[in-house]
């Protein structure tokens, strides 16, 4: 049987992501103006850069997709025609779309636009595929919550539509972004496209009480020292709070939560069978599942990181380019990759719900930050001259150690035999950025990306 090929999706938060995307290996890119998209912090995509943006990729055969997801207010909705028409006009290969009033303005005004329903509309069953398939929606992106085999239930019953599933990045602990966490401690609204994260900061639990005549949950003095490593030890080995596992002693408890920035302030949180509702979780990485998923006949795998770095978009791109062409090809899933992958900055990674697990394998309880395993993003080639590389640092490195050279012909590891800066003069350390150096380094490297190995 002949597997169809699923179109690669990055991110692009700016033009020079968008580049890197395609060098690297993707099929399509998705931007968003700010006002209309779910990303309006670290975004350089207004109406000059969209217009580039869709001449570039397809000059180079390639789509760009314009996200306009946001689930907007009346306010929004007034001027949402005015803004979206000279987007219309540049011919974007679709909009990403999520307001249901809104999709029907589109359909209205132009109903030959391509629209794709975006992961916020949280769609998680065949019926509602169904749905907006009568609506005149082209493809369907799938809620993170689903699994592989509800994946392929869906591909079943709704054999002719296209279907997108995510399959890296960021997880959000609410339903596929619809939070209002954001909102109520910074009125930052994540549904508007400003979500400060404040599920990942650095949370401490303290009991609490609800027995009292008001119902209020009051602090509850914890006796003795709480030990974290040892309480998240015992829960591991006897509950899980999804599926039939026998739950905790202490998960029918009453808890409240103080940010370590607020201090005084407590919050009542409760946990149910489904889990706690403040947590951070882990990153999804489900380079392993491409070939399953490629099998089912997904149209397009998609991964997240708009506000990620042009480094997190190169290393994704390459490694799930390579999935996808191996499943297509029928050859082994190749474990390389996801060593690849732990080189950059992460939670820890999760399949997510793809595979039904054990709640705990979902969150990370240890850190609200990214951490790097593997290596460090060390700097970017920008010339060559008589076998030296121009390298712009962005981190630390130095005589003597590794570097993975990560270029669109193929990645090989160096070792830093010896450094110059750009006056010609011998030094042994690059201390990070703003800078630049020379290093010795044999073509092709052109525009390659470098990576401080660890030991």
């Amino acid at each position: 049987m002949t597997l169809k090929t699923p179109e690669l999706l990055l991110p692009a938060g700016s033009l020079d992501k968008m580049r890197a995307a395609y060098d690297f290996g993707a099929d399509a890119v998705y931007a968003g103006q700010p006002r209309y998209s779910l990303r309006a912090r670290n975004n350089e995509f207004r109406l000059e850069q969209i217009q580039t943006g869709i001449e570039e990729a397809h000059a180079r055969g390639k789509k760009f997709f314009v996200t306009s997801n946001l689930l907007p207010h009346n306010d929004k909705v007034r001027t949402y025609l005015r803004d979206i028409a000279p987007v219309i006009a540049m011919k974007p290969d679709a909009l990403i779309m999520a307001d249901p009033g809104l999709i029907m303005m589109v359909r209205e005004q132009w109903p030959e636009v391509a629209i794709h329903l975006s992961v916020q509309a949280n769609t998680m069953n065949w019926a509602a595929v169904k749905f907006w398939q009568k609506v005149g929606v082209a493809r369907i992106i799938l809620s993170r919550e689903l699994s592989l085999d509800e994946i392929e239930k869906i591909r079943q019953e709704c054999p002719d539509i296209e279907l997108e599933v995510f399959v890296h990045g960021a997880l959000c602990m609410a339903y596929s972004g619809r939070c209002l966490l954001s909102g109520y401690f910074n009125r930052r609204d994540s549904n508007q496209g400003t979500c400060t994260n404040a599920c990942r900061w650095n949370y401490t639990p303290e009991a609490g009480t609800d027995q009292t005549d008001s119902g209020e949950v009051l602090p509850l003095k914890l006796e003795g020292d709480f030990d974290f490593a040892e309480a998240q030890q015992e829960a591991e080995q006897s509950f899980s709070s999804c599926g039939s596992g026998a739950r905790h002693p202490l998960a029918d408890g009453v808890y409240l939560l103080e940010e370590k920035e607020r201090p005084g302030q407590l919050m009542p949180i409760m946990e149910d069978e489904h889990g706690t509702y403040i947590m951070n979780s882990k990153d999804l990485r489900a380079v392993e599942h491409v070939a399953r998923l490629v099998k089912i006949g997904v149209d397009s795998l998609k991964i997240e990181g708009r506000t990620k770095s042009g480094y997190y978009v190169s290393r994704t791109a390459q490694v799930y380019r390579r999935a996808i062409d191996d499943a297509v090809a029928g050859r082994p899933f190749n474990p390389a990759l996801i060593t690849e992958l732990e080189g950059l900055a992460n939670r820890g990674y999760t399949s997510g719900f793809l595979e039904r697990r054990p709640a705990q394998d979902y969150q990370n309880y240890e850190t609200g930050s990214s951490e790097m395993r593997r290596s460090q993003f060390a700097g970017e080639v920008k010339a060559m001259q008589d076998g030296w590389a121009e390298v712009e640092t962005k981190n630390r490195f130095q005589v003597g150690d590794w570097l993975e050279v990560i270029h669109p012909d193929g990645n090989r590891s160096v070792q830093v035999t010896a450094m110059k800066n750009l006056d010609g003069e011998e030094i042994s350390v690059a201390s990070g950025s703003p800078l630049r150096v020379r290093i010795p380094l044999e073509a092709p490297a052109d525009g390659a990306l470098l990576a401080r190995l660890f030991a």
